[in-house]
């Protein structure tokens, strides 16, 4: 099969699609929607009120909101525009939205009312940047801690002090015509950087990847390709828009002139219900905490899903195989591997690869880009099947990190290689098995232990709806496995039964040594942070073992 990618720019996938399909859905939200030629005019207003704020090509717009309509027109009108958008994490506190608006150097923030999942982002501006509320002129900020950033809108029905409403930022679009903003757009280069996006930051501040219209839109529309997914698909995707793991599927869709269907914040059952109501074709789910929230609800069984013909998971073995189960006959695409730097996909697994490919692999490389596996302390490559770091190179790779070329340089070998800090292994048919962040790794006893195998495990019980494993510290055997975990609504367990599941079925080595029951995870943009499961527990032991030395 021939897998196609294309470079464009991020402006010209939505003004294509919009002059080919103007009446097609583009975009579907609870109890909302919006065709193409709908998208586009909202975009190009979004465009002309930012260039009436002076916004123009390399300036940097933040976007602080949950999924919703306004958050795409925002996005695309700063791609008309040849500027970067700067999607924030949600989920940041003052202080971390404080170090973005400054280290990015936003010139305006786009923020919205829209409380979601139980956070005020007005409220928690306000908190980062305590002389927002003060402001004399909302057109003309001068914040000591983002000395850059001149206007916060708030695109909502609110209107606090210190923030440009809606209403006097839509009337802005008056002052600017529409063929500026489309001639601004024509001289929009593919090597233009188009997204900071900042990494999570586990240790230390999150760092901003610069990511070119090419390195993006070749990217994602080659996975588009290998998933033949096409213009009639209806793609259903309730991860972050500030995240690439619906970011890209947004623009893939938009390549095509699909359609994308998103919620404000996901919860299984309202899920289920705008799955079968919208008769979404393919589900982006991507992580555990989704998919197993869906299959794991009792509405799952009752749920017409029946229209579903695809649906691409990141999960071990056994979780993916538990999915194609419960999803069949749709195609369970499993292992998608990627990272920001890359601007999101690296390898994908194609739509008629087999199950044991779909589910133990993660695919090959993506066309444009090259994937290798090295001993982590020589740098040396290894043999087909030796586990080792997985390196990448080609048209996917960042501009480097903003503002900070020694940690760039640090990522990057001499020879344009990435050191992605992942562990994993490829067969000789260039098929990728990612095993888990090199740090992530265990050493029990000696022995290597890899903590998505006990999970691959664990997570077959059927009252265990998702589980983690962490390595914590053991006099003994150095490192012992501790597994968190979520059980179904209803169901019950103990430590001991969680425990039992595993004897005689994985090495007695592997078996956890510490089991905690947890209702909510502490998350990054999509994913678990495992460091912070790991600090929660060390606190927890810290006293006893101080107790057992005395």
């Amino acid at each position: 099969m021939t897998i196609w990618a294309h470079a464009t720019t991020m402006g010209d996938l939505l003004m294509r699609s919009a002059e080919r399909r103007p009446d097609h859905d583009a975009l579907v939200f609870p109890g909302t929607r919006f065709t193409y030629a709908q998208v586009r005019e909202r975009a190009l207003s979004q465009a002309r009120s930012l260039a009436a704020l002076g916004v123009g090509p390399g300036d940097r717009v933040g976007l602080l909101m949950p999924n919703c309509p306004d958050f795409v027109f925002a996005f695309f009108g700063i791609q008309l525009l040849g500027a970067v958008a700067v999607p924030i994490n949600t989920r940041f506190r003052a202080r971390e939205l404080r170090y973005v608006a400054d280290n990015a150097d936003l010139v305006v923030l786009l923020t919205s009312d829209i409380v979601d999942d139980a956070v005020d982002f007005v409220a928690r501006l306000t908190e980062a940047l305590p002389g927002l509320p003060e402001a004399a002129d909302p057109l003309a900020l001068a914040l000591p801690e983002a000395p850059q950033l001149r206007t916060v809108v708030l695109v909502g029905d609110k209107e606090p002090a210190g923030l440009l409403p809606r209403r006097a930022f839509e009337a802005l679009a008056d002052r600017v015509g529409e063929a500026d903003v489309l001639a601004a757009r024509a001289r929009v280069r593919l090597r233009d950087v188009g997204i900071m996006l900042f990494t999570s930051g586990t240790t230390a501040e999150p760092k901003g990847c610069l990511l070119t219209h090419e390195s993006i839109v070749r990217g994602w529309s080659a996975v588009a390709s290998i998933l033949r997914i096409t213009e009639d698909d209806r793609i259903w995707d309730a991860l972050p828009l500030f995240h690439m793991s619906c970011l890209g599927p947004l623009l893939f869709a938009f390549d095509l002139g699909a359609t994308l269907i998103s919620m404000p914040h996901f919860e299984p059952g309202a899920a289920l219900e705008l799955i079968a109501a919208e008769r979404a074709t393919w589900l982006y789910s991507v992580f555990p905490p989704i998919a197993m929230g869906l299959i794991k609800h009792p509405a799952f069984a009752t749920t017409d899903l029946s229209r579903v013909r695809g649906l691409l998971n990141v999960a071990p073995v056994d979780t993916l195989l538990l999915l194609q189960e419960a999803f069949a006959p749709a195609v369970q695409i499993g292992g998608h591997f990627g990272m920001t730097e890359c601007s999101g996909p690296i390898t994908c697994n194609e739509w008629d690869a087999t199950l044991h490919q779909r589910t133990a692999t993660c695919g090959a490389a993506i066309p444009g880009i090259e994937v290798r596996v090295v001993d982590p302390e020589t740098e040396q490559p290894v043999a087909p099947g030796v586990p080792g770091e997985l390196q990448i190179r080609g048209s996917c790779l960042f501009e480097g990190y903003h503002k900070d070329p020694e940690k760039s340089a640090a990522v990057l070998t001499e020879d344009g290689w990435l050191r992605s800090g992942d562990s994993g292994t490829m067969d000789a048919d260039g098929m990728v098995t990612y095993t888990g962040r090199i740090k992530d790794m265990m050493k029990v006893g000696g022995e290597n232990v890899a903590p998505a195998e006990i999970e691959s495990h664990l997570s077959t019980h059927p009252d265990i709806k998702l589980v983690q494993v962490v390595g914590v510290r053991d006099e003994r055997l150095d490192e012992v496995p501790a597994a968190f975990v979520e059980l179904v609504p209803g169901a019950t367990m103990t430590a001991g039964e969680v425990v039992a599941f595993c004897d005689g079925q994985i090495a007695s080595f592997k078996m956890p040594r510490h089991v905690r029951f947890v209702t909510e995870w502490p998350m990054s943009a999509t994913k678990i942070q495992k460091f912070r499961l790991r600090e929660q527990l060390l606190a927890e032991l810290a006293p006893a073992e101080q107790e057992t030395r005395a």
